[in-house]
């Protein structure tokens, strides 16, 4: 039967022609030429959001790939982290921002907004109602008719720089506001230039005493009245500068119905001249719908890397919408001089130094699945970040683990190793950086003193070295996350010293990556909490929150062996109890136990309303869990849950996330599953296979070779792997290698509604676990 799929896809240029599947005799529409893939992008998903539930916690980020600027719609109050909500329907301007999470909020944020008639400049008062309706949202371009003073504002970035479009209706009495917020500001309007130059300080922590970001905003209009705002919001009527707490500037003038009045607007972290040369460098005269034209090649160029082709365009939209939020975080936190080089405001010696530096990360969440994204499909990219991981340490000794702009006290773990580890075994390293990176790794391994934060470096490294764990008793919060956090450290840490022929130290941290076993509990199979003692805590409840472990239960970290499934297939008494461990976490209902936080945080609400028993995909620890069945030999129960969470937790819409999106860690989870694998050990060369969601997937690797994964007859029912090729061979293993994926190739599934059972069923299918490596 010849069937049409009139929808088929994502890649709807301009020139189209027909060609057919010789397998599944299936007539399919094809594009000439993969374009426009950002139409499908909504920078709307995960905005619908709040303190008490999220659905991404995420805000409209108007940017370009890892710029160095967002700007973004602002609805809620200056200092609010929950900038832009969706159920909002006033907005207050239009601003620039660094924010990487509501939780750790923003800084150097200043915003434009323009009114009509009666002058309204206080954040209260200037507010405008609009509409979605009347609003455009792409990661290239954002607009929004301002109702209350029928004005249209448009902005389009480049990575350094804005360029606004404020079209007026007819008035005598025409005004663009720039609020330069609070927590020290400056302005200082130059009429004779049209222009406003100026700085402002907010920052929620992570700054020296010396932090800036410099703006500069050029008008293509004469100002005919020029005020500014101090602090209290004192009006200070025909001035042209002030400085303060919390200062602003007022521009105004005649308008015409219709007239277009054009702001280019650049920022530096390191000066006013600088502002003033990434403003030239980056938009200098070009037009509005060029800077919106060079924003969305932009945007098509990394888009066009993995391009997608299937019949189900809602599964299209949300992949490519969660594609978009992977290429944001880290962000680049450099500049160019007059010359070209590269240079930086250092964030954590308040210098200006050469070469890279990166932010607004937190490596808690990211080493999972964003990093290793960056390994496979940006490599060169990914040297450079190592670069600036470099650059972090010699400038404060330190690596970060949460940086924004720098060192933050927020969550757990020595994550920064398997970062590094990961990007040196993958060859994605500059010579000169690894001896400084492999230095800044033990220092974290060995030193527990002179740290800037108590997430930087190892919290309880003294008991960690000398007891084999960090103890629940010696008053360390979250220890048991800890510990395990910090043996997978290890083992990446082993990785990287063995590359480097450094045996004696490998042998050390492998045997130190075995710390995991010291909190297994035999009586429940599950990690627990241990004394400085040796006895186990008590009570124990499982189903308890944070205390032991951080943002889940014990259900969920017990899991988080990344590095040897099969030791705690072991300790658990083999795949048959491993496997039903595994069931027990989605079969049970969604119970829990909050008396840790005295409120019930958003992470277990969000666990409690998925349906999915006691599975927390909403947040971290767990979202590599569902994998593990492969390490069974239970392949097909991978298989069914990974194309449920696809499905029923993810789309393109305001409440498109199960939770938190973290700095690109959720959507990375989706972007790697609906590929159909998933990178559970960072610092190993392979990805286990779930379940692959799309008919085809194209993906362009940096190094001009070509992967594809097939998987032709694939359906809404079809989730079930029947067989696969690699490469016109069968392959029979639950994982597919890095290698095979650089070198280019083919990837084909065959689907199926009922699972294969047989396929991936002997042991040494299984993926790499690092007691498997060691039997073998």
């Amino acid at each position: 039967m010849i069937r049409l799929n009139a929808k088929i896809i994502l890649i709807l240029s301009v020139l189209f022609f027909m060609a057919c599947d010789k397998k599944t005799n299936t007539v399919v529409v094809k594009s000439q030429q993969a374009e426009n893939l950002i139409d499908h992008v909504n920078p709307l998903m995960g905005t619908d959001s709040e303190f008490s539930l999220s659905n991404g916690n995420t805000y409209p980020a108007i940017a370009t790939p890892w710029g160095m600027n967002f700007w973004t719609p602002q609805t809620a109050k200056m200092g609010d982290g929950w900038a832009y909500k969706y159920d909002d329907y006033t907005i207050r301007g239009i601003k620039q921002t660094h924010q990487p999470s509501p939780w750790i909020n923003d800084y150097a944020a200043f915003s434009l907004m323009a009114v009509t008639g009666d002058l309204k400049y206080k954040e209260d008062e200037r507010i405008s109602y609009f509409s979605h309706k009347a609003e455009v949202v792409k990661p290239n371009y954002y607009s929004v008719y301002l109702a209350d003073y029928d004005v249209t504002a448009e902005v389009s970035p480049t990575e350094r720089a804005a360029h606004f479009r404020f079209t007026f209706p007819e008035s005598d009495s025409s005004f663009i506001l720039l609020d330069a917020f609070f927590k020290g500001s400056m302005v200082k309007i130059i009429p004779e230039e049209r222009k406003i130059i100026g700085y402002c300080r907010n920052n929620s922590g992570g700054v020296p005493d010396n932090f800036h970001n410099y703006f500069v905003a050029e008008f293509d209009k004469d100002f005919e009245l020029n005020h500014t705002w101090g602090d209290d919001w004192n009006l200070v009527k025909n001035s042209i500068n002030n400085e303060g707490e919390h200062v602003g500037a007022i521009i105004g003038f005649k308008t015409k119905k219709g007239e277009q009045v054009h702001v280019k607007v650049a920022s530096s972290f390191i000066s006013h001249e600088q502002a003033a040369l990434n403003l030239k460098t980056e938009i200098g005269n070009d037009s509005f719908e060029n800077t919106k034209e060079k924003a969305r090649a932009a945007w098509e160029k990394e888009l066009q890397r993995i391009v997608i082709e299937d019949d189900n365009i809602d599964n299209i939209r949300t992949f490519y919408s969660c594609l978009y939020r992977v290429l944001l975080f880290p962000r680049k936190f450099y500049e160019y001089d007059a010359n070209g080089n590269i240079m930086h405001y250092s964030p954590y010696n308040g210098e200006v130094l050469p070469g890279y530096m990166f932010t607004d990360n937190g490596f808690w969440d990211t080493f999972r699945a964003v990093f290793p994204f960056f390994n496979m499909m940006y490599p060169e990219l990914n040297t450079q970040i190592m670069e600036g991981l470099a650059n972090t340490y010699k400038e404060s000794g330190w690596l970060p683990e949460w940086a924004s702009p720098g060192h933050r006290d927020c969550m757990i773990g020595s994550n920064s190793a398997t970062i590094v580890a990961d990007a040196f075994l993958k060859g994605n390293m500059n010579k000169k950086d690894v001896e400084v990176l492999f230095e800044a790794v033990l220092k974290n391994a060995n030193v527990g003193d002179g740290r800037p934060e108590n997430s930087v470096g190892r919290a309880g490294l003294s008991y960690y070295n000398t007891l084999g764990y960090v103890p629940y008793d010696v008053g360390i919060h979250e220890n048991a996350a800890r510990t395990l956090e910090y043996a997978f450290a290890d083992f990446t840490i082993a990785k990287m010293a063995e590359k480097l022929g450094k045996q004696n130290l490998a042998k050390d941290f492998y045997s130190k990556s075995n710390n995991y076993k010291n909190l297994f509990d035999p009586s429940t199979n599950l990690m627990r909490g241990k004394n400085e003692d040796g006895t186990f805590q008590t009570p124990f409840n499982p189903l308890k929150w944070g205390d032991a472990f951080t943002e889940g239960n014990s259900l969920h970290y017990t899991w988080s062996v990344f590095h040897d499934t099969q030791g705690l297939i072991d300790l658990m008494g083999g795949k048959a109890n491993f496997e039903a461990k595994l069931d027990e976490v989605f079969d049970m209902p969604p119970d829990f136990d909050a008396s840790y936080y005295g409120f019930t945080i958003h992470e277990i609400r969000e666990m409690q309303i998925a349906n999915m028993g006691n599975y927390a995909h909403g947040n971290q620890p767990i979202q590599h869990m569902i994998y593990l069945y492969n390490y069974a030999n239970a392949s097909y129960k991978a298989q069914e849950k990974v194309r449920d969470v696809l499905t029923k937790l993810y789309s393109a819409t305001p409440d498109g996330y199960c939770g938190d999106e973290d700095n690109g860690q959720t959507s990375a989870w989706y972007v790697y599953g609906a590929l159909g694998f998933y990178p559970v050990t960072p610092g190993i060369n392979q990805y286990v296979i779930g379940s692959p969601l799309f008919k085809k997937a194209t993906l362009q690797l940096e190094n001009g070779n070509t992967f594809k994964i097939s998987a032709p007859n694939n359906s809404k029912d079809s989730v079930f792997i029947e067989g696969v090729l690699l490469n016109g061979k069968p392959w029979n293993n639950s994982f597919v290698n890095f290698e095979d994926i650089q070198n280019g190739g083919h990837l084909e599934f065959d689907m199926n509604s009922t699972p294969n059972k047989d396929w991936a069923n002997k042991p040494e299918n299984t993926p790499f676990s690092m007691s498997k490596s060691v039997k073998e």
